[in-house]
């Protein structure tokens, strides 16, 4: 049981490791004990020290630890329809304009739930705008959805990247 929660512990931890901190790039103690190194295991440890004493979030709130949440948050992984692997099934949804893999990408867009219904509708009508080749990209499929969103009146809300 122990080795159950300490390898959960961990896992849950190392997902820090790949993505650059809330509050900058220089923020925490983790950053502090670690400036200079470079590689996964530095990362991970910068990491670690933040998550497990709670000094970056302490340092956001207060603004020290060199930590600012003035700056936008970035992502620069894939979307998250190709780490999914959800182009498929999002494809057949749309085309026949309901779905679970239509109703998940309308939650990932922020689409509220009393507006799902009529963006799978849009997204039904459009579904040869969004879809537009067999080898469109997840990330074309994402600009193409937010485009058609942006051209309807009860959409357009929901239309900034998500």
């Amino acid at each position: 049981m122990k080795k159950l929660l300490l390898g959960t512990l961990l896992t849950a931890l190392s997902v820090n490791a790949f993505a650059e901190a809330p509050g900058g790039p220089s923020c925490g103690w983790g950053n502090m004990l670690f400036k200079g190194d470079k590689g996964m295991g530095a990362h991970f440890l910068a990491s670690t020290t933040n998550g497990t004493s709670g000094n970056a979030t302490f340092g956001m709130t207060s603004g020290t630890n060199g930590c600012s949440t003035k700056g936008m948050l970035t992502y620069g992984g894939k979307s998250m329809l190709a780490l999914n692997g959800m182009m498929d099934e999002l494809s057949e949804d749309m085309a026949k304009g309901d779905g679970e893999a239509l109703t998940t990408y309308a939650v990932v867009l922020g689409v509220q739930p009393q507006d799902r219904a009529h963006f799978a509708a849009v997204t039904h009508a459009h579904f040869s705008e969004i879809f537009s080749s067999a080898s469109v990209t997840a990330e074309q499929v994402q600009a193409a959805t937010l485009a058609v969103m942006q051209n309807d009146a009860r959409l357009a809300q929901y239309s900034h990247e998500a």
